[in-house]
């Protein structure tokens, strides 16, 4: 399957300079000009995301904090500008990668690549079956014993991440960076609760008394068959 890039940036010769370069390699590739019609296409299935941070309407910054409220796809960040804390303020609202212009077309290629590869081996185990729980990661979905169970958006991410990280434990103050993120106005106090609806939520569909995520006392909590 062909991988979809959009490229978003109000300089029309980095559009007409990139968009063929990048069709050539076999990707496909749209665009747009602004923020405003930067987020009229989010929603689409893209692979990845290549965003310019300083568009005349919205900031990249923002573009990107509404990206990963409808997609889990990397953004790369472009700018002129490549000073630490604008990197850092990128990482942080959920970028991948932050490429300064000018740029080479070669590294360009090179970070999507790399980028890429990843994404091919991260979607390589679309089902995890644990015990009675089958994560279908592509379809955002849990079933247990084939039964679909309601979740909500972060219920299922907090699943999703322990579930993929077996025996791994999670601190509430990590599980909160990763799924809600450093500018959430949410209290960290909320993993608690998330916590014990997902738990209901298992035991009562299980056969066994088995609610799978484990509390580590003093530590976090981790997935466990």
């Amino acid at each position: 399957m062909r991988e979809q890039i959009l490229i978003v940036d109000d300089n029309e010769d980095i559009i007409s300079f990139l968009k063929p370069a990048l069709e050539v390699e076999g990707y496909i590739v749209d665009y747009a000009l602004n923020g405003k019609e930067a987020l009229g296409k989010i929603k689409g299935e893209f692979d990845i995301i290549l965003l310019d941070v300083g568009l005349p309407d919205i900031d990249g910054f923002t573009i990107c904090e509404e990206i990963k409220q409808v997609n889990s796809c990397p953004v790369i960040f472009l700018t002129a500008k490549g000073l630490e804390h604008e990197r850092v303020k990128g990482f942080l609202v959920g970028g991948v990668d932050y490429i300064v212009k000018p740029f080479s077309l070669k590294e360009l290629m090179l970070r999507v690549k790399v980028h890429i590869k990843q994404l091919d081996r991260k979607y390589e185990r679309t089902f995890i079956k644990s015990g009675e729980v089958e994560v279908d990661i592509s379809a955002k979905s849990i079933k247990i014993n084939e039964q679909l169970i309601d979740l909500t958006k972060k219920e299922y991410q907090i699943i999703e991440l322990l579930s993929t990280h077996p025996g791994q434990v999670f601190s509430k103050e990590k599980i909160f960076e990763l799924i809600w993120g450093y500018t959430s106005d949410s209290d960290i106090n909320t993993i608690t609760e998330h916590i014990r609806r997902i738990r209901s939520k298992i035991s009562a569909n299980t056969s066994f008394d088995n609610c799978y995520i484990k509390t580590v006392w003093g530590v976090g909590y981790k997935w466990e068959d």
